[in-house]
């Protein structure tokens, strides 16, 4: 088995999943904001450090998605945040794509930019120490949209970025993220994940990229946020279940879902009932930022006497989406910590 068929297995290990805290600036500014924390390079600093010492993170978390500014810094006491996690045992990632822009002559969708010197970019991850990668596109449903085209250069700019990765000895996780803005209902996000889903895998295909060697973040099957009607989990977890077993090679070997829009408790119910249906050949994890890291933040609040109850709220919810990883988490074990 080569080193990115194990990367990429060790990242889906039952029972874990993947801790999202690659907020740009200007994301982690927002979110600052919303505990009236000024986000400084320190305060990201010292706001990163809590959630990777969490104790006993690792349990439940088997790697984490870090930013450019993030993989460059220190814990306290020198450790650079790779060694602390290397000696956890969790696995260092990043971040590469540099964001969503308008694309020309499309209007209301979005390229994703961030190939120009990635190579010389994902080496440098590599030295210090990231091992598997992530890249972002935005897909929107709305009056024809989206359109083949933006789907199409979406996909190849994804597979681009996935051969460089592996090139390069990093695990790639290509992300397609199907917006819940709007209105639109299940059937409408169901057919346009479907159809970016399969511009993507036969980009990947024509690129050469080794899907065992790989991993697929994308979102779950749901209505739009603004949507009338709000499915139950059940009919959630089926359509997302269709959908991938209708578009995902067996061969790659997990689906991490993104939990963008959903809250901490539906991020966590959607999960276990997909796992509890089973019947499919891939592991279905989670790599989620907001919905593990919102209760944690909240608790801080930029006060280090509330760290501790800042890792315990992590802890809870890695705890819970963890269990969610084979299906034995019930609401009644979701209480505050």
């Amino acid at each position: 088995m080569t080193d990115l068929r194990r990367t990429a297995l060790d990242l889906v290990a039952p029972g874990k999943g993947i801790l999202a805290a690659d907020e740009s600036t200007g994301t982690i500014k927002k979110r600052f904001d919303s505990i009236q924390v000024d986000s400084t390079e320190e305060t990201r600093r010292q706001y990163r450090e809590l959630l990777f010492t969490t104790p006993g993170l690792a349990e439940h978390i088997s790697g984490v998605i870090l930013y450019d500014e993030t993989i460059r810094q220190s814990g306290a006491d020198g450790s650079t945040f790779v060694a602390i996690m290397e000696k956890a045992g969790i696995i260092p990632g990043i971040k590469v794509d540099t964001g969503a822009k308008p694309l020309a002559a499309f209007p209301g969708e979005t390229i994703t930019e961030g190939l120009d010197g990635l190579r010389e970019r994902l080496n440098e991850y590599g030295e210090l120490g990231a091992r598997f990668a992530k890249w972002r596109a935005t897909i929107v449903i709305g009056d024809g949209l989206p359109t083949p085209g933006a789907m199409k250069a979406n996909a190849h700019a994804m597979a681009r970025y996935a051969a460089l990765c592996q090139e390069a000895g990093i695990v790639p996780i290509v992300e397609p993220e199907i917006l819940m803005d709007g209105s639109h209902d299940l059937a409408a996000c169901e057919a346009a994940t479907a159809a970016t889903l399969k511009l993507l895998f036969l980009e990947l295909a024509a690129s050469r990229v080794d899907l065992a060697g790989s991993l697929l973040k994308v979102n779950m099957v749901v209505p739009g946020s603004k949507a009338p009607v709000q499915e139950s989990d059940d009919k959630i977890a089926e359509a997302t279940i269709r959908c991938l077993a209708s578009t995902v090679p067996a061969e790659v070997p997990g689906v991490v879902f993104l939990s963008g829009g959903m809250s901490d408790e539906h991020a966590t119910s959607r999960l276990n009932r997909m796992n509890q249906l089973g019947g499919f050949p891939w592991q279905l994890s989670f790599s989620y930022g907001r919905a593990l890291q919102s209760p944690s933040l909240k608790a801080w609040r930029g006060d280090p006497a509330n760290v501790p109850a800042a890792q315990a709220a992590l802890s809870h919810r890695a705890e819970m989406n963890g269990l969610a990883r084979t299906g034995a988490y019930d609401s009644s074990m979701d209480r505050s910590p």
